[in-house]
């Protein structure tokens, strides 16, 4: 699967992925500092699922109707790289096949996804 990190969401979380075998543009490691619509934009027309901790996404979607190729939007108490890690971990092991073209909001103890 395709994945792009956002900046917020952090270098660990992109390793820790590629990892797992899959494909991967870190904000971070590659285009620090990128601006949000930028980053959309980019996963939308590249055919990335964007991982972020940041709610702004679910603005640009919602409100604005930006177009994507799937949303994880991590919404955590525990914002360290370890607990993004298993929360994502928990994710991609139960619901993978869901993940393209939705957006879905995680937390420690719950995952939405979101109507469209």
């Amino acid at each position: 699967m395709r994945f792009l990190v956002d900046e917020c969401t952090g270098p660990a979380v992109a390793e820790w992925l590629r990892n797992q075998n899959h494909e991967v543009f870190s904000v971070f490691e590659e285009a620090k500092g990128m601006d949000d619509d930028d980053i959309i934009q980019k996963a939308h027309e590249e055919n990335w699922i964007l991982i972020t901790n940041d709610k702004d996404f679910g603005k640009k979607v919602y409100r604005y109707g930006r177009l994507h190729k799937g949303v994880i939007l991590l919404r955590l108490d525990d914002e360290r790289s370890s607990s993004k890690i298993q929360i994502l971990s928990r994710l991609l092991q139960k619901y993978l096949e869901r993940l393209p073209d939705t957006f879905v909001v995680v937390t420690e103890k719950q995952v939405r996804f979101a109507r469209r």
